[in-house]
């Protein structure tokens, strides 16, 4: 058994190759899934894409079906049409405990540019579903994931992980946005999608005292729901443009494959409105607006999910012993999952090479007993109860080391040595 993690995230890759590589829609992600089944059939797999990461989990029965790190960046580079050897070095990989300790992390939040919040498990959880609604997934991906959200709330539950400042629009809004304004209560906010992180920013702006909000999705009954539970204005997407003279502070948050707005729009856009402050966060991952707005005049304040590291970095400085805590669970969990695993993967041999032994001793007695049927029913147990015993002290040696090997890690070697000693078939 094997499990297996290649990803990149805003540790180990710059957004502009992030964005490269990201599945932005479901739609995406179920055309991945069925390319991963015709490159590897004896695979299960889940992709998990959000703005700061881009991770593939593999599993398999058997540790000879992995993919190389090779084939699965060769995925990578076909499916989004980007070279390989642009992103083959960012883009890292996992086997083992070392895997499962890291979608621990990531599950906890530890891994998170924002330390302990919690958007990240519900995409996980999302992520795992639409992998069993398309079958991607699999027996070894099913108890993977399973774990990795209970360790999950367990870190919730035992650390001081999730207090303060935990979410992306938090961070950004408390420490960009009032370095632009000093209130928030006479602004009006553009917020572009109707997702989970538009409802997070909202609820965050809201919290500040922005009265006036404005919503707009391409699909306009997802505008009006996440409105009027904001007590916003929906409006159409058709008007967007007419909608950003609006605003003084724009949150985009769209799925979109590419930027949605760009300079020329923003050219047109001051034309109106001329230089007063404009504070925008682009939580998109693709980019929902290019880069290049930022530089038309001094009033615009652009800010993407990169800019947030530095001050996201200062957060986790100052929570280092919930850190300290929540590693410690993560460790204790990824242990106790192994040993799981492996447990499951030698339990079958155990057993066949027990009834193997036994079936063996008890048709060696029947002969025997027929060659000297003088035995009374006594002597017969008495005879029984030592070859039994005599067959136990012979198979503790190997099953013993071979629980040894299982904890450590898979004893593969081991496994098929057995098999090959006592004629065991799978």
């Amino acid at each position: 058994m094997n499990v297996q993690v290649v990803y990149c995230n805003h540790q180990t890759a710059d957004l502009n190759l992030r964005e490269r590589l990201a599945f932005p829609s479901s739609d995406h992600v179920v055309r991945a899934y069925d390319e991963l089944r015709v490159r590897f059939p004896r695979s299960e797999h889940v992709v998990i894409s959000t703005c700061n990461r881009i991770e593939l989990y593999t599993a398999q029965e058997d540790p000879g079906d992995t993919p190389s790190h090779d084939d699965l960046a060769q995925f990578f580079s076909d499916f989004h049409q980007v070279p390989k050897t642009e992103f083959f070095n960012d883009l890292l990989e996992r086997q083992g405990p070392d895997a499962v300790r890291h979608l621990f992390e990531v599950a906890s939040s530890i891994d998170s540019m924002v330390l302990g919040e919690s958007q990240i498990v519900n995409q996980i959880k999302s992520a795992y579903e639409l992998a069993m609604e398309t079958s991607a997934n699999g027996p070894l991906t099913n108890a993977l994931f399973q774990r990795a959200m209970a360790v999950s709330g367990r870190v919730r539950t035992e650390t001081k992980l999730s207090e303060g400042r935990v979410s992306i629009a938090s961070v950004a809004v408390g420490d960009f946005g009032k370095s632009i304004f000093d209130r928030f209560d006479d602004k009006t906010v553009l917020i572009l999608g109707a997702g989970e992180m538009a409802s997070e920013t909202l609820t965050y702006l809201k919290d500040e005292g922005v009265k006036k909000i404005l919503v707009t999705n391409r699909h306009f009954e997802r505008a009006e729901k996440l409105a009027r539970e904001f007590s916003g204005e929906a409006v159409a997407w058709e008007a967007l443009h007419e909608s950003l003279a609006r605003a003084d502070v724009i949150v985009s948050t769209t799925g979109a494959d590419r930027p949605i707005l760009g300079v020329e729009d923003f050219k047109s856009l001051r034309k109106k409105t001329g230089p007063k402050p404009l504070f925008i966060l682009d939580l998109g991952a693709p980019r929902d607006i290019e880069p290049q707005v930022s530089d038309l005049d001094d009033g615009i304040f652009l800010y993407d999910i990169d800019d947030l590291e530095a001050t996201c970095e200062n957060n986790r400085k100052q929570r280092s012993s919930a850190v300290t805590k929540a590693t410690s669970i993560i460790e204790e969990e990824t242990e106790k999952f192994m040993h799981e695993i492996y447990h499951k993967a030698t339990g079958p041999i155990i057993k066949q090479l027990r009834e193997h032994w036994h079936e063996t001793s008890r048709a060696e007695l029947e002969i025997l007993f027929r060659k000297i049927p003088e035995l009374d029913d006594r002597q017969r147990e008495a005879v029984e109860k030592t070859i039994s015993r005599v067959v136990n002290k012979l198979l503790h040696p190997p099953l013993e080391t071979l629980r040894d090997e299982a904890r450590s890690g898979p004893p593969t070697g081991m496994l098929e040595t057995l098999k090959r000693l006592f004629h065991i078939k799978d």
